[in-house]
């Protein structure tokens, strides 16, 4: 006799314990219908559903694995665009250390997603203070503003050139198009225009980090789903 599974809907045979498909638990009857009848005896070993976390041992390995993956994800790490890739790998290794001490030893996707959210949260919140940081201290403490608004004005040129060559192209009005560049340029160089461009570029980081640690949840979840599922 076939059933059908309350989450996925997908067909399920009735003397397994688990969905094939997305892994939640099945209900098991005794075969006569009898109360009291022992349940198989492979029914034990779903001592946990899959698509729940046990936050405490979750957030202990979230964490030891955040914590080095949002300093090399911040703005000053020389990893650069590999962070991404590392923060991945990072919530993919918390999911595996989290199973490590649960039974049974997987979790469904969404479950991994969520320890990945997690990592990746805590992520980039330490990769947004540490770029932050590391900006303060270097213009305040070791007084290299100078050279930063240099490097700033620089930067803000080189974008401003940008433009005016993008309008150019679509025949802009030459006045207008000048008031508003000199405008816009007005602005990014001030004091409130830099932090504020510079604390949006950490905080656009740091939702990729959570985005790229919660894909690589769900995909060390998927990855040791069919292996460690209990044989039916």
């Amino acid at each position: 006799m076939e059933i059908t599974c309350t989450r996925c809907h997908q067909t399920v045979q009735a003397e397994n314990c688990y969905c094939p498909t997305c892994g939640l638990p099945q209900l098991v009857y005794a075969t006569d219908g009898s109360p009291g009848q022992a349940q198989p005896e492979h029914w034990s070993e779903a001592v946990r559903d899959a698509s729940t976390v046990e936050w405490k041992p979750a957030l202990r390995s979230a964490l030891l694995f955040a914590v080095p993956a949002g300093l090399l994800s911040s703005g000053g790490s020389p990893v650069g665009a590999l962070g991404l890739l590392w923060m991945a790998a990072a919530a993919s290794w918390a999911v595996v250390l989290y199973l490590r001490t649960q039974r049974p030893a997987w979790i469904t996707i969404g479950a991994g997603a969520r320890i990945g959210l997690v990592t990746g949260l805590l992520a980039g919140w330490l990769a947004f203070s540490a770029s932050g940081g590391a900006l303060f201290v270097e213009r305040f403490v070791f007084h290299h503003s100078s050279q930063i608004d240099a490097d700033w004005k620089t930067r803000v040129e080189g974008s401003q050139q940008l433009t005016q060559q993008w309008m150019d192209g679509i025949a802009v009005d030459a006045a207008q198009a000048q008031a508003s560049r000199a405008q816009i340029q007005a602005f990014m160089l001030s004091p409130w225009g830099h932090a504020g461009i510079e604390a949006f570029g950490f905080a656009s980081n740091s939702v990729f980090l959570i985005l790229f640690a919660a894909g690589g949840g769900a995909l060390g979840a998927r990855l040791l789903a069919p292996a460690r599922r209990p044989e039916v």
